[in-house]
């Protein structure tokens, strides 16, 4: 490969950080002004569609599996390449953001995979972003060890026969970084998060017996799937490395993508490496394209809707039944408990939980499943044992008992649960809890013992806004309406300058939380993503 011209891309408005320079080198940042040049029109047409798209949901309230794709879904011949001896067994996966702590920790897990996560994991600063993948160069050449200067404990990676594999998640395609930009136009996070994170590891990662492997996220059709295997086949040549080499697992989190897993395996299928049930997005994304469906899609708190909802099972069986049909690995949901270590029996009854949702998932076929806390990898590790044994794997289970209709994937009101004024309160008490750490840079973030992300907030801001706007009643006679929410709101913000004092309510970012999280939910025009606008007020 000749060397590269100097890259058209600038960086704006952010202070260089210590070792920036061997992150954004100028053979990287041409790679990834390419992969903006050929791709990102593509992307911008695919936003389009997705507007669209949302507009005949609107119109229709109704969603059915694609006429003009019945024939890949009715070929039974094709499969998704081999897998590669690193993603075979993948039955406990931990994830987190990528800060230096969490990258050691993640790695010396006992999880077989850590999702390294550039997305709902982390609030995209610059430094995140840079730093995020120092961390990752800096672990595959085993120079990430660290002392926490707070604490002075010393964090060092184990052999590496016992490290997790790394499958990073970029951002979705809906979110830019303002950050690096080609002529004025900020270039789409998703490309600079896997550009960067492939130019610099794709080689070593091969030398290292694995590869580079990515989760897709907020994937919304077989199209944006078809994008993903252009940029990877590109990639691929453009720096040298056998095509098929990059395995995608795509995360099955909006509800249009429910009624499209096959297609999406076919698209990616020489890349492909499995799908996985994203569970708080796939809440949130029903709220956001059935918001005037009327009252049959009016969720309950979300703690009430279980993976043993019918329409929940409904999306999680015909995900084992795709994937294994198609020869790809079915990843399961989040454990988001996060043990206390002054509360024994808090913990007792989450740990009884986490096993059941584990239990259940390993029974019903998928081949792994995710927690958010090293302290539930054995959980999730003995689940999936007593399943599996000695096999990495069960896709030889195909589910062919499995049979799930266009209706069924939407029939929220299956669930006999109702909103409660309880989960009201939670959700205007988890929304701005959530909104002022992501404000300050954080992007996991342990609320009320649950390690909560991105979408934690969506579904938390949309359940405000639908309940309001369907005027539903609760229990205790109150309706739900804007002022309630900004009552809630207000005694919230009170209490939490009660409990944490003055200084360091003050030090924090808890009005522009609370405000954000009002606009978002009270909005007559919902926003697509609250972290669009969030991200207007992130700095760094």
């Amino acid at each position: 490969m000749s060397a590269p011209a100097p890259s058209p891309l600038a960086v704006v408005d952010a202070d260089t950080l210590p070792r920036q320079d061997e992150v954004l080198d100028p053979a990287a940042l041409a790679f990834v002004a390419e992969l903006h040049r050929r791709f990102t029109p593509r992307r911008d047409e695919l936003l389009i569609r997705r507007h669209e798209r949302r507009a005949e949901i609107a119109r229709t309230s109704t969603l059915d599996f694609l006429p003009e794709t019945a024939a890949v879904r009715a070929d039974d011949s094709w499969r998704v390449a081999p897998c590669p001896p690193a993603l075979n067994d993948r039955r406990v996966e931990i994830t987190g953001p990528t800060d230096r702590k969490m990258t050691i920790n993640a790695l010396n897990s006992g999880a077989r995979i850590w999702l390294a996560d550039f997305e709902d994991a982390s609030a995209p600063t610059w430094e995140n972003v840079i730093t995020g993948q120092l961390n990752l160069m800096d672990a595959y050449a085993r120079k990430v060890d660290f002392t926490d200067p707070v604490s002075g404990k010393s964090y060092a990676l184990k052999p590496a026969d016992e490290l997790a594999t790394v499958v990073t998640r970029p951002r979705g395609w809906h979110l830019d970084e303002r950050h690096l930009q080609f002529e004025g136009r900020a270039v789409p996070g998703a490309l600079v998060d896997f550009g960067l994170y492939f130019f610099h590891n794709a080689k070593r990662l091969i030398e290292l017996g694995k590869g580079p492997y990515f989760y897709l996220p907020k994937t919304e059709s077989y199209l944006e799937a078809r994008l993903w295997n252009d940029v990877f086949v590109f990639a691929q040549d453009y720096v040298g490395i056998p095509q098929g080499t990059v395995r995608a697992t795509v995360l099955i989190e909006t509800i249009t993508a429910a009624y499209e897993m096959d297609e999406i395996l076919y698209e990616l299928r020489d890349h492909a490496s499995g799908l996985n049930a994203g569970r708080w997005d796939y809440l949130f994304s029903i709220v956001k394209n059935f918001r005037d469906g009327g009252a049959k899609f009016v969720l309950p708190d979300r703690n009430a809707v279980t993976m043993t909802a019918p329409f929940m099972r409904a999306y999680t069986e015909l995900l084992v039944r795709t994937c294994h049909k198609r020869g790809a690995h079915a990843i399961g949901g989040m454990a988001a408990f996060i043990p206390s270590r002054r509360d024994p029996e808090v913990n007792k009854v989450a740990f009884a939980k986490v096993k059941d949702d584990k239990d259940r998932e390993a029974a019903d076929g998928f081949d792994g499943s995710w927690v958010a806390h090293p302290d539930l990898v054995p959980i999730a590790l003995a689940s999936f044992d007593a399943v599996l044994g000695e096999r990495p794997n069960q896709k030889d289970r195909l589910r062919e008992d499995v049979s799930v209709t266009a209706a069924e994937l939407i029939a929220v009101d299956s669930l006999d649960a109702k909103p409660t004024y309880q989960g009201l309160i939670g959700a205007v008490q988890v929304g701005i809890r959530y909104i002022e750490a992501w404000l300050r840079g954080l992007g996991a973030v342990a609320i009320f013992n649950l390690m909560e992300d991105a979408a934690t907030a969506e579904i938390s801001r949309s359940q405000i806004w639908q309940w309001i706007n369907a005027g539903v009643v609760f229990e205790n006679g109150e309706t739900a309406t804007a002022d309630l929410a900004r009552k809630i709101a207000a005694d919230e913000l009170a209490a939490i300058r009660e409990e944490i004092g003055e200084e360091a309510f003050t030090a924090g970012k808890w009005q522009q939380a609370h405000d954000l999280l009002l606009t978002v939910a009270l909005d007559e025009n919902y926003e697509e993503f609250l972290t669009l606008p969030a991200y207007e007020q992130l700095r760094g």
